[in-house]
């Protein structure tokens, strides 16, 4: 039988790529995903296998000791990964995302200094916009860096790090205002800080502290932490890019490839619900027959085919489109509704199919029931997403005249 999203014009190179990820999902992550996820584990062996597999470089330049492969790429193997086990690919993406803003907006230095070690996964990134009084308001915030001699003192408390205690590199979004007159719009008040730190909990440099994991319904393993800066010296120097007040834009640039991560991540959840619910249904029998032969269900499989499709070309699509270099926040944003959006409904029709088992955790169909969610509010909700497509469509269809 032919696998669901499968991905026309692929390369040589690419197809051995995700074969080799696939590969090492079914055997590596998919066998002890659920035993790690239930002990709120992080999956340390995993994570050093991604390394070997060169997966933290994947799109770091070869000059820098990456694989310089595409975005495309990228995000079909957080696709094969979160089918395995979403929380992994969770750890993959911050790193990404930091490894990108880096490669797109860093100095020359900043590029020496971190990208050939984020290639071979010894520095680790994580990336901060999000505060406690704020959500998807990023003009809100209220952390700020504050120019002393040559350099930036930060005060400020973060909120919902992804790998926050793991990392060891984090880009912190600060408000910085100096020198700006009265009235500059919110966004032109922003600057991007690269934050080096040790991994661990507790204070991990003078002046920043990283409180503990916070207890989630779901997506565990991967460590999500607060990160407070009390007189946190930065020199000036790890101001992304060299110069304040580009932050914003830096960080959407980055938001903007972390959607299309979130897409595919939303595709692999959904496929593997579609692969345990098209199994259990020829497995589990009543009124004499597997229940895949009623046709309550053969309508629920074909459904959830048809969604697990849909997401897959629409990620696609946004990808490719980032990759030949144009402007793709449309793409980005319809991919990313769509995927999660799909994937919370494909993952309830596999739960409803596997009946009450679906609720003991014996079956590995409650953990994604659980982890779905997560895809719903990261990297923007669907609230966020329906207003970039709007506003991206008025651009689009403007009356002339």
């Amino acid at each position: 039988m032919a696998r669901l999203a499968q991905t026309a014009g692929l390369t040589d190179i690419q197809q051995e790529i995700l074969a080799t990820v696939r590969n090492f999902v079914d055997k590596e992550i998919i066998p002890v995903a659920t035993e790690l996820e239930h002990r709120d584990e992080y999956p340390t062996e995993i994570v050093e296998g991604l390394k070997e597999l060169g997966l933290f470089g994947l799109m770091i330049p070869e000059e820098y000791g990456g694989l310089g492969e595409s975005l495309l790429t990228y995000a079909l193997c957080v696709e094969e990964i979160a089918r395995g086990w979403m929380s992994v690919s969770g750890i993959i993406n911050t790193h990404f995302i930091v490894a990108y803003m880096l490669k797109q907006h860093g100095t020359q230095e900043q590029k020496d200094t971190f990208l050939p070690r984020m290639a071979l996964g010894e520095v680790r990134g994580a990336f901060s916009m999000s505060e406690p009084a704020l959500g998807s308001d990023v003009s809100a915030i209220t952390s700020k860096g504050v120019k002393d001699g040559d350099e930036y003192v930060l005060n400020g408390q973060k909120m919902w790090l992804t790998n926050g205690g793991s990392s060891t590199l984090v880009a912190v979004l600060c408000r910085s205002d100096e020198g700006l007159p009265e009235g500059t719009a919110p966004h032109k008040q922003m600057t991007t800080f690269l934050v080096e730190k040790e991994p661990g909990f507790g204070e991990v440099r003078p002046g920043l502290t990283i409180p503990g994991k916070i207890d989630k319904m779901g997506y565990k393993g991967v460590d999500t932490t607060e990160l407070i800066m009390d007189g946190l010296r930065i020199p000036a120097n790890r101001v992304l890019g060299g110069t304040t007040g580009r932050g914003f834009y830096q960080m959407m640039d980055g938001v903007e490839v972390g959607r299309v991560n979130v897409a595919a991540r939303g595709c692999g959840v959904a496929q593997r619900a579609f692969e345990l619910g098209v199994s259990y249904a020829q497995q589990r029998h009543t009124f004499g027959k597997p229940i895949a032969q009623h046709q309550a269900i053969q309508f629920k499989l074909a459904e959830m085919a048809t969604k697990v499709e849909a997401a897959h070309a629409m990620m696609v699509n946004a990808a490719r489109k980032k990759d030949s270099g144009e402007r793709n926040d449309l793409e980005a944003g319809m991919a990313k509704y769509l995927a999660s959006e799909y994937c919370k409904e494909v993952v309830e029709d596999a739960f409803r199919i596997h009946g009450g088992y679906g609720f003991s955790k014996e079956y590995e169909i409650e953990r994604l029931y659980r982890e779905a969610p997560m895809l719903l509010i990261g990297e923007g909700t669907a609230e966020i997403q329906k207003m970039i497509i709007g506003r991206r469509l008025l651009e689009e269809y403007r009356l002339q005249g």
